[in-house]
């Protein structure tokens, strides 16, 4: 018999303030690319090949994430496999996506004051922040996006594209529908699964995203209820970087 798949938690969104006060103990743990992995896992840099200034064309994530992220494809049912869309995030990508989302939310919405127009941006993209005490989700390597594909390596339907900043994104909507049509159920057994392998490895969702999870990082101590986080910025291990390490 197929593993039950629960339904998904309703659960609140975070309270930044409360999130970026958690401590941070870093691990030290090297950034790592998903590309190295095996099947089940696949890797489509979004950003990258959406020609996003300054998006790097791999996925990066800290090798506890790697590690948990390869677990939970080989937990999939045969015929599914893991797409992993975006890893750690240089900050100038983090500052584009902001900037682009804040823009176009004022657009459509210029009757918005500015703590308003702030709280809808923070709904799908978090604060550009190199702060060590409080840094964006993805420049930690501890966040990750994904979704779900079938054998043939083409994405499963989730209800909304990657990054659509939408009411029906929010991890929880499908199981809020009174009535569901059969597609909606498609999709809300898609995020079920999706969700349920993340969280037996240890993942946390960002609730306003069903394809961010979180491992390591401030987000994952908040809704994990940890103690820490064990993982602050991170940046690439560059030639110009290691040399310096060599020299000094």
């Amino acid at each position: 018999m197929p593993r039950p798949t629960p339904p998904l938690p309703s659960q609140p969104f975070p309270g930044w303030e409360s999130v970026n006060r958690l401590p941070i103990r870093d691990n030290g743990e090297r950034l790592v690319p998903m590309s190295l992995a095996p099947p089940p896992i696949k890797v489509f840099p979004a950003y990258a090949r959406l020609g996003i200034p300054g998006a790097v064309p791999e996925c990066f994530v800290r090798e506890g994430v790697y590690r948990a992220l390869l677990a939970a494809a080989r937990a999939l049912p045969e015929g599914f496999g893991l797409v992993v869309l975006d890893g750690w995030r240089p900050w100038r990508v983090q500052q584009y996506l902001f900037d682009t989302l804040h823009e176009a939310i004022h657009l459509h919405h210029p009757e918005l004051d500015e703590e308003e127009l702030l709280e809808r941006t923070r709904e799908f993209v978090s604060l550009p922040s190199r702060d060590p005490a409080a840094p964006s989700p993805h420049l930690t390597g501890g966040a990750v996006d994904v979704t779900l594909c079938d054998a043939d390596g083409l994405p499963l339907d989730m209800g909304t594209l990657f990054d659509e900043a939408l009411p029906a994104s929010h991890s929880d909507h499908f199981e809020r529908l009174e009535t569901p049509g059969q597609e909606q159920l498609r999709a809300r057994d898609n995020r079920r699964l999706l969700h349920r392998i993340m969280i037996e490895q240890g993942f946390t969702n960002l609730p306003s995203e069903w394809w961010h999870y979180d491992l390591g990082d401030q987000l994952w101590a908040h809704y994990g209820g940890h103690a820490e986080a064990r993982y602050g910025p991170a940046e690439l291990d560059t030639i110009e970087n290691r040399w310096r390490r060599q020299l000094s």
